[in-house]
């Protein structure tokens, strides 16, 4: 393998990477560009806008399905942990508890773990940290932030949800004509996320959701600032013939107001980004094009092991 990546003015040697992930999407491509920079030469930072306390527990969905997913142990769905037994949910329904959302029970041991470990006074990425080493996973992850980001949406009868009320109790069926990102403009990075920034010599954005999963991460301004000072930041849309292959992604920038298909995404990353990863059937849709993006076509569905590392190899491939 080659590990010179080159920007557009300079060749690294060695290179380092930062990912910015939420959701399966993101997930999925963070085992995807491992095979790109090994070990210690990705950071990965999760979204920790959905983070909401359930059945008692801290819980950390995002975090929680990158780390599952770098280790191999995700469920079919792309989240939770495959095989997992539901005693606990099993007792709770007996006992009349809404188990909508529902925690395995090798999850819930995460999830108590790290209520556990926030209560005694240590923070979001110790607890990331802790279940990352017991999982095995190599790769570096890091919370955005240790203080409470949270996403709340409001919907057409001007209701403000939680976004674990929109997305999993309510099935993220309604309109969503509002995103806000509560405790954002406050917040901190965690610690050696802006290091990391800083220190890569590209910075990747997911193809998660981008108002509802990368949206409470680059709303934090330290964060942000960071990003807008790298000369390469390489966003991979989530979409494909205009639409994600699951979830809301492209009824929420919609109704938000942003262009339909990738001219939507590149909207919501102005600024920030110097080239666009697009799928390679969107490829002929010139409404995305942009005087100051480079856009790149590929295969960039990533659902099975063969086309992560398919994407793994192009990525190698294009940006060295």
């Amino acid at each position: 393998m080659n590990d010179a990546i080159q920007g557009p003015n300079s060749t690294y040697s060695n290179p380092f990477a930062v990912l910015l992930t939420g959701g399966v999407g993101g997930a999925r491509a963070a085992r995807s560009l491992r095979r790109v920079f090994a070990g210690p030469r990705l950071t990965v930072i999760g979204n920790v806008g959905d983070d909401e306390l359930i059945h008692g527990v801290h819980v950390s969905a995002d975090l929680d399905t990158v780390l599952y997913t770098l280790a191999g142990i995700e469920g079919p769905h792309g989240w939770g942990i495959g095989g997992d037994s539901s005693t606990v949910m099993g007792h709770l329904d007996a006992l009349g508890v809404d188990t909508t959302f529902c925690l395995g029970d090798r999850d819930l041991a995460a999830c108590l773990v790290r209520t556990d470990m926030l209560a005694s006074g240590r923070t979001l990425t110790d607890a990331v940290e802790r279940i990352r080493s017991a999982l095995g996973v190599e790769t570096r992850v890091l919370p955005a932030t240790n203080d409470p980001v949270r996403t709340r949406l409001r919907i057409d009868n001007g209701r403000w949800l939680a976004f674990q009320e929109y997305f999993v109790e309510r099935g993220h069926r309604d309109h969503v004509v509002e995103v806000e990102y509560t405790g954002a403009e406050n917040a901190l990075p965690a610690p050696g996320v802006v290091e990391a920034i800083a220190a890569a010599d590209i910075v990747v954005i997911a193809p998660s959701n981008p108002p509802l999963s990368i949206g409470p991460i680059i709303a934090v301004p330290k964060i942000r600032q960071a990003i807008a000072e790298k000369e390469r930041v390489v966003a991979i849309s989530p979409l494909f013939g205009g639409k994600a292959l699951k979830g809301p992604t492209e009824r929420v920038m919609a109704s938000l107001g942003f262009p339909s298909g990738n001219a939507g995404v590149l909207a919501v990353y102005e600024g920030l980004i110097s080239d666009l990863v697009i799928d390679v059937g969107d490829a002929s849709d010139d409404r995305y094009l942009s005087k100051t993006v480079m856009v790149h076509a590929t295969d960039t569905r990533l659902v099975s092991e063969s086309e992560a590392r398919g994407f793994a190899n192009w990525f190698q491939e294009a940006f060295t």
